[in-house]
């Protein structure tokens, strides 16, 4: 009986390691398998990721001109700017101005981008003109105020203290005929202004008449 009775406590004592190795195994399996799932969720977060931002890379072919090494027709993407264009047909000539392009714009398919020369610009400010033409895709739009040319003369909103004459002269805030007598003496004798700030040289116009005035005029 005695041996009876101790082989079925052996048999319990057993049981009971069983079922504890079995409840500790599914507490420690548990997470493992929370872990699977959520390592798929993220594979699969991220392959749907990626597949949109490829979506997006859609590429487009762009035509670049003008005053860079290597005009021609280029492949590139849409997530890539005029600038990245630009560095794609070998960069800029010495001679070029980007004064009119937006670098930072994004391309689209069949984009024309025309970049143009310094000696093109100025003739174009010279005539009060924009360099914009329709066909240039990249350039800046004239509503854009914080990047389009600034010409000589834009609709007399600036007054030139170079060509200016004595009437011009005389509308800007606190210059009267004398002091626009004064500027013209001294811009005949010195063969023009090179900067605004120099009209500060000229007799009678001190530091507190320049601020009065120097976002009217220019050179």
């Amino acid at each position: 009986m005695k041996r009876k009775k101790i082989i079925n406590l052996i048999f319990k004592i057993i049981f009971v390691l069983i079922t504890v190795l079995i409840i500790l195994w599914t507490i420690i399996d548990q997470p493992k398998e929370e872990n699977k799932e959520t390592k798929k969720e993220i594979i699969k977060e991220n392959k749907e990721e990626n597949k949109e931002k490829e979506i997006k890379k859609e590429k487009i072919t762009i035509d670049i001109k003008g005053a860079i090494a290597n005009p021609g027709v280029y492949q590139l993407t849409t997530e890539n700017n005029v600038n990245d264009a630009i560095n794609m047909a070998g960069g800029l000539r010495k001679d070029s101005d980007t004064s009119n392009i937006n670098l930072s714009k994004k391309l689209t398919d069949e984009m024309v981008i025309i970049v143009y020369t310094k000696k093109e610009i100025q003739e174009e400010k010279n005539k009060n003109e924009i360099v914009c033409p329709p066909c240039n895709n990249a350039c800046i739009k004239e509503e854009d105020e914080k990047a389009k040319i600034i010409t000589d003369k834009t609709n007399n909103t600036k007054i030139n203290i170079n060509t200016a004459t004595m009437e011009e002269l005389q509308t800007l805030n606190g210059i009267g005929e004398a002091k626009a007598k004064a500027i013209i003496e001294y811009r005949n004798k010195n063969e023009k202004f090179k900067t605004i700030d120099e009209i500060k040289n000229v007799t009678g116009i001190g530091e507190s008449a320049f601020e009065k005035i120097k976002d009217s005029i220019t050179v």
